[in-house]
C-alpha cells in the first residue's frame, strides 16, 4: 500500500488519467448498448465518477451541462437515502429541483461498495458512478418532451426523484413501467425508455467494476487520497487562471425580453472570484428558467475553459468560486416552474454573459436550436450547430456545437432510415458570423422534409437579439425558423413554436453566427483618418452603415 500526504507528480498524472479512463469506458458501454438515436448516434449522454461525498472527481469529455450538474443529483441521493443505500442498488433521478437539468436528462446513480476483509457486512459507499442520458421521450405535452410553450414542469414529462431502479441486482421493470404510465402526460415509448435505462445500468456497472479493480491494485486508501489530490490540483489550476482576470459585469438580453445580469469580482489576495447574478430577471412564466444546478454547471464550465492545464473538470474547480444566485430568479427557480429550455437555451446565454463580463470571448450562437418531431409512434430530438464566437486571438468556428452542448447530429442515413423524413440539405450559412479583427463562425441551414404527418417543435434563441460582438467586433446574424409548405407558401416562426407538418412540408432552420472580436483593420484606418480630420473615403466601410 502506498499512501502520502503529498501527491507524487507522476502518480497524480497517472490517477488523473485512470479516473477519466473509467468514465470513458462507461461511455463506450452506454453507446454500444443503447438503442435510441439520441444516445447511440447523437451521443447525448455523460458519465462520471464521484467520491464518497458525491463530489465530482472525473468525467469523460461528454456534455458540459450534464457534467457540471450531476454532482447535485448524487448528493441529493446521499442526503435523501444515505442510510438505506445497499450493494446492487441503482437509483434514477431527473428532478430539476434536486440536481437535475430538465426531465429528458435522466440520471442513473450506482453506489460503489467494497466489503472489508474482517467483516462481510457492507460498509457505506466508497464511491459513486453515474450516467445521464437524454431520453427521446419522457412524456409531457409534446412528442420528444421538449415542449416550446410549457408553463409548469408537469407539462414537460415525468419526474423520477431518487427512484429505486434496481434493487439488490434486480431490475424493477414493473415499477418503472407503472411510473412511466401513471401521469397526466405519460411516456409515449416505454420500451425505448427501458432499453436505454438498461444501457445506463450496464455503463454504471462497468464503472463499478473498474473502480473496484483500481482499489484492489493500488489500495483503497491510495485511490481515495488521489481523488482528493486530483480535486486539489484542479482547484489550484483554477486559482492560477483567476489570478490573471479582472473584474467585469455584463447584461445579456434574451429574445423573450428576460435579462441575465452578472458581476464578476476577482479577489487577488485569495485568488478567488465572486460571481453574482443579482439583477437577473425573476422566474419566468415560460420554460426558460434554468435550475440552480444548470447555472452552477455553466459557471464551472467557463472557469474550467480558462485553465490551460490538462485537468479533469471536477468539484475542485468550484472551490475558488462564490456563486450568488437569488432564489426565485430565472437562474434559481422555485417548483413547479417549467425548465426545459433553461437547460438547453439559458445555459448557453449564462456562458456567453460570463465570457462577456470577463472580456475574453464574443457570444457564440447562444442556442442549441432544439428541434423535435414525432407522434405516438416516432419521437426524435436533435440540437443543431451554429457559429462560435471569436476571441482575443482567434476566429470563431463554423457549424459547431458550442459550450454547454457537445452532442453531434444524427448521420443522414440513420435519420432517414429510422424516421419518415428526408434531409433535403444541410449547409453552412455564409456571412452569418460577425466581422472583426477576428470573425465569428458561420451558422448552418438545415432543411428537413416530412414524409408523414407529425408534430414538430422548435425551441431556440437569438432569432431576435443577435449574438454580441466584443471590443468593436460586429454581432453575429440572428437565426431564422420557417416552413415551406408543399404548396409553396412560406410560414415564418418565432424562436419557439409548435406546428403540424404534413407530407411534403419542409422545416427550415437557419442557425445564428457567432460574434466578432476586435475592430477590423479598416475600422482602425477609418478612425485614424477621422482623428486627423481627413474625410472618410473608404466607400465599403461607409456602405456597411
Amino acid at each position: 500500500m502506498y499512501t502520502t500526504t503529498q501527491p507524487d507528480p507522476v502518480r497524480l498524472e497517472i490517477f488523473k488519467n485512470l479516473y477519466q479512463f473509467i468514465a470513458e469506458q462507461m461511455g463506450i458501454v452506454l453507446q454500444n448498448t443503447a438503442t435510441s438515436v439520441n444516445i447511440k448516434e447523437r451521443l447525448d449522454f455523460s458519465c462520471a465518477i464521484f467520491d464518497s461525498s458525491g463530489l465530482l472527481v472525473a468525467n469523460a469529455p461528454h456534455i458540459p451541462v450534464h457534467l457540471g450538474s450531476m454532482s447535485e443529483s448524487v448528493r441529493s441521493l446521499i442526503n435523501d437515502q444515505g442510510d438505506t443505500l445497499k450493494p446492487g442498488n441503482v437509483y434514477l433521478s431527473n428532478n430539476p429541483y434536486n440536481g437535475g437539468t430538465h426531465l429528458p436528462d435522466v440520471t442513473a446513480i450506482t453506489p460503489v461498495f467494497m466489503k472489508s476483509e474482517e467483516n462481510t457486512t457492507p460498509l457505506t459507499p466508497i464511491f459513486y458512478v453515474a450516467s445521464r442520458g437524454h431520453q427521446a421521450d419522457i412524456g409531457g405535452i409534446t412528442p420528444g418532451s421538449m415542449p416550446p410553450h410549457s408553463t409548469t414542469v408537469e407539462e414537460e414529462g415525468i419526474i423520477f426523484d431518487n427512484f429505486l431502479l434496481v434493487e439488490e441486482g434486480n431490475f424493477r421493470e414493473p415499477a418503472v413501467r407503472q411510473h412511466l404510465s401513471n401521469h397526466t402526460y405519460p411516456a409515449r415509448n416505454p420500451e425505448q425508455n427501458i432499453a436505454d435505462l438498461k444501457a445506463q445500468i450496464a455503463a454504471n456497472e462497468r464503472g463499478v467494476q473498474e473502480l473496484r479493480k483500481m482499489a484492489l491494485q493500488y489500495g483503497l486508501e491510495t485511490v481515495q487520497s488521489y481523488m482528493k489530490f486530483v480535486q486539489a490540483n484542479a482547484e489550484e489550476s483554477v486559482r492560477k487562471a483567476i489570478n490573471l482576470l479582472k473584474d467585469g459585469s455584463f447584461v445579456y438580453e434574451m429574445d423573450n425580453g428576460a435579462i441575465i445580469q452578472v458581476k464578476v469580482t476577482i479577489h487577488q489576495e485569495s485568488r478567488s472570484a465572486t460571481i453574482d447574478f443579482t439583477g437577473t430577471s425573476r422566474q419566468l412564466n415560460s420554460n426558460f428558467n434554468a435550475p440552480k444546478a444548470v447555472t452552477q454547471a455553466a459557471v464551472l464550465y467557463v472557469f474550467r475553459t480558462l485553465v490551460d492545464d490538462h485537468i479533469p473538470l471536477n468539484a475542485g474547480c468550484l472551490n475558488p468560486l462564490e456563486i450568488i444566485i437569488p432564489v426565485g430568479c430565472m437562474l434559481n427557480p422555485i417548483y413547479p416552474a417549467a425548465v426545459v429550455a433553461g437547460n438547453v437555451e439559458t445555459s448557453q446565454t449564462i456562458v456567453d454573459a460570463l465570457y462577456g463580463a470577463l472580456g475574453v470571448m464574443a457570444a457564440s450562437q447562444g442556442t442549441m436550436n432544439n428541434f423535435t418531431f414525432g407522434n405516438e409512434q416516432y419521437q426524435y430530438y436533435e440540437t443543431i450547430c451554429g457559429g462560435s464566437g471569436a476571441g482575443i486571438n482567434f476566429d470563431g468556428t463554423d457549424g459547431v456545437h458550442s459550450h454547454m452542448t457537445n452532442s453531434r447530429l444524427t448521420d443522414p442515413e440513420v435519420l432517414e432510415t429510422r424516421y419518415p423524413v428526408l434531409l433535403e440539405s444541410f449547409s453552412l450559412r455564409p456571412d452569418s458570423g460577425g466581422k472583426g479583427k477576428y470573425s465569428g463562425g458561420n451558422g448552418v441551414v438545415r432543411r428537413i422534409r416530412f414524409l408523414e404527418p407529425m408534430t414538430a417543435n422548435i425551441l431556440s434563441g437569438h432569432r431576435v437579439v443577435p449574438p454580441f460582438g466584443l471590443n468593436g467586433g460586429e454581432a453575429g446574424i440572428v437565426g431564422r425558423n420557417w416552413i415551406q409548405r408543399q404548396n409553396g407558401i412560406e410560414e415564418n416562426l418565432d424562436s419557439t413554436a409548435t406546428v403540424e407538418m404534413k407530407p411534403g412540408d419542409v422545416f427550415v432552420i437557419e442557425t445564428p453566427g457567432g460574434g466578432g472580436f476586435g475592430h477590423t483593420i479598416l475600422d482602425f484606418r477609418f478612425c485614424e483618418k477621422l482623428r486627423a480630420g481627413v474625410p472618410p473615403v473608404e466607400q465599403t466601410f461607409q456602405d456597411r452603415f
